[in-house]
Parts: C-alpha cells; sequence; structure tokens
C-alpha cells in the first residue's frame, strides 16, 4: 500500500526475490512525500537520532549502486549529484558528523557566491526525487510489478490473525503479505491505529540568470539550497504541523526565498519557477516503523519523517529480507511496531 519511493523501493526488491508484487496507490506513485521532497542524502545531518544512523550510513553507502540499477532498467536519469554539502553553521550549531570545517579562502573558492561565515563540508550527494521516482516506476513495469492506481485502501482485510489482502473502493485484492507504506496516510488504514502524522513542509524552485550559480547542496539554519544539474536551485523548507493541508502560503513562500537571498545574494533576484507542500510521515519519537505488525502477514513501513529518499534502498533491502525470512542485518528493536500500544494492542 502506497506508491512513493518506499513502496516502489521495496516492490522491485521484492521481485528480485520472485514474489508477485502488487502495488496499490490513491493516487499517481510518487505524487506525494516523495515528490515534494528535496533529495538531500543528508547522513552527515548531526540531528539524525542515533538509533537511526546505522541505516542512514549504509542508504547512503547503497545509493550509487541503487541509483544505477534504476537509471539501467528505466534509461532515464536520476541526477544523483556528488558535489558535496556544505553547512553555514549559526553560533552554538551542532557541525556536521564528520564535517570538515572550511576557511573562509576555501568556502570562497568552492561557492563564490554564498556569504561569508563559518561552515563545513562534507561528502554528501543529492538526487532530483521527482526523476528518480519516475525511474522507480519505469523500472517496476520493467520487472512486472503491477501498480493499481486510483485506489485508496479502505482497510487491510485480516482473517484468523493473519492479512488476507486489502479492500480498496473498487475491488478487493486478496494477498498473502500486505505492507503498508502509505507514509503519511498510514494511520487512515483500519483496522490498526498508526501514530504517524503529515507533517508539512512547504519549498521553492528558482532559476537565476547566472550559470552554475551553485554546486555544492548548502544548509542553514533555517533554510537549505540544492541544485539540480539543470540550473534550478530547491529552497526549503517549513516543518509545519498543519493536518493533511497542503496549500501554500505566499508569506512564508517569501519568507524561504529571503532566509536563502541571506546566504547566496543572488538568489534575491532569482525567477521563482514553482512552489509547493509536501506532507513528510512524522512519528512520536521520529523513528520510522518497521516490522510485522500483530497480525502474521502485515508489515509496516512507513514513518520516515524527512529521510525517506535516503533510507529507501536499506528499508527495501530490510523489509525485503523480513518478509523472505530472511536475517535484517541490522538491530530494528527501536523501530519496531511493538513500542506503540495502538499498533499492539
Amino acid at each position: 500500500m502506497g506508491g512513493g519511493i518506499i513502496g516502489l523501493s521495496l516492490a522491485l526488491e521484492l521481485r528480485k526475490s520472485g514474489l508477485s508484487v502488487l502495488v496499490v496507490e490513491k493516487g499517481e506513485p510518487g505524487r506525494e512525500a516523495s515528490h515534494a521532497a528535496a533529495g538531500m542524502l543528508a547522513y552527515c545531518d548531526p540531528h539524525i537520532p542515533l538509533p537511526l544512523r546505522p541505516l542512514v550510513q549504509e542508504s547512503a553507502r547503497l545509493y550509487p549502486e541503487f541509483v544505477h540499477e534504476l537509471e539501467d532498467e528505466s534509461g532515464m536519469r536520476v541526477d544523483l549529484r556528488d558535489a558535496g554539502t556544505i553547512a553555514v553553521l549559526a553560533d552554538g550549531e551542532r557541525p556536521l558528523a564528520g564535517g570538515r570545517d572550511l576557511s573562509e579562502e576555501e568556502l570562497l573558492r568552492l561557492e563564490p557566491s554564498v556569504s561569508p561565515a563559518r561552515a563545513q563540508l562534507c561528502g554528501e550527494k543529492s538526487v532530483d526525487p521527482r526523476a528518480l521516482v519516475a525511474a522507480a516506476v519505469k523500472a517496476a513495469k520493467h520487472r512486472g510489478v503491477d501498480i493499481a492506481r486510483g485506489s485508496p485502501v479502505i482497510d487491510v482485510d485480516i482473517q484468523d490473525g493473519h492479512a488476507a489482502g486489502v479492500r480498496t473502493s473498487k475491488t478487493f485484492y486478496p494477498a498473502g503479505t500486505v505492507v503498508n507504506c502509505a507514509g503519511a496516510w498510514s494511520g487512515e488504514v483500519p483496522p490498526f491505529r498508526f501514530p504517524t502524522r503529515p507533517v508539512k513542509g512547504q519549498m521553492l524552485c528558482v532559476v537565476s540568470n547566472q550559470r552554475n550559480l551553485l554546486q555544492h547542496v548548502v544548509r542553514a539554519a533555517d533554510v537549505y539550497l540544492v541544485p539540480r544539474s539543470d540550473g534550478r536551485i530547491l529552497i526549503g523548507a517549513t516543518l509545519e504541523d498543519a493536518g493533511f493541508d497542503k496549500r501554500t502560503d505566499p508569506d512564508t513562500i517569501q519568507k524561504l526565498h529571503q532566509a536563502a537571498a541571506n546566504v547566496l545574494p543572488e538568489l534575491g533576484e532569482a525567477r521563482i519557477l514553482e512552489d509547493w507542500a509536501g506532507l513528510r510521515p512524522g512519528t512520536p519519537d521520529d523513528l520510522p516503523i518497521l516490522g510485522m505488525m500483530r497480525a502474521r502477514g502485515y508489515f509496516a513501513a512507513t514513518g520516515h519523517f524527512r529521510d525517506g529518499i535516503l533510507l529507501a534502498p536499506v528499508t527495501a533491502k530490510i523489509m525485503s529480507n523480513m518478509i523472505t525470512g530472511a536475517a535484517a542485518g541490522f538491530d530494528l528493536s527501536a523501530f519496531s511496531p511493538a513500542r506503540f500500544a495502538s499498533l499492539t494492542g
């Protein structure tokens, strides 16, 4: 259930194991959080919760091969960039995990247009999530994954304590294994109440008259800038508890634009191409929910919050191993559904 990058990546991994896979998506695959993401593979982020760091590091390691497979099977380019990330640090701000301090001369050489500041560099990559999802959809078709579009799931059918399939507004799909990958909408599907919540993020995309204005991802205290290879620059993002409201607010978009210009002054004159909002799937402890529910054959792979794009390869590996009976390879106790009474009581 769910055709974002988590659901699509897992579908592809399960097909490698020879399983027949159906992705049931309420709209178009990848049009929710995955479509709205900036695409930073931020494994150096000092705010990553400690239990999540091994998964983040492993997923970052897997990413080049993950992208290579998608590009090879889809014939599409995903725009994986490896210039690195520069963090502009305010007083008292935590440094990057594994980051290297930059002198003012080094910062000027790497990014001449960025305002002088205390800064660090780390080797993070970035990816275009919209291209990534489009390639994943095409690769899924290539591998024989079925996709049911426009099919909101009404409930998961549980018979004698075992998942038996999903019921949509149109039909019933029988299945021996069901995986809830519905992101911010995970908790909307009976019979179990997932403690996920939508966390709204507003963003914008600009283009400057100056070519090659920015090469690195730049993160500051109140804004981040993510360049694309075609010259676009993404500016994000807010963290808002606003329910399922995906409307943008002109004042908020203007504030983000101004915050970006404070870091890179030329962006003040950059033309806005698009603005949008997405809904990240948050959880009470900011950790994903990965594992089997109290109903056998019913699994969860949701709650990835800000790291769904980054964690897609490792989540696919872990969940595929779990579903097929192989060793997960990680201590997953911190991510178990059993930590929430609504999923076990």
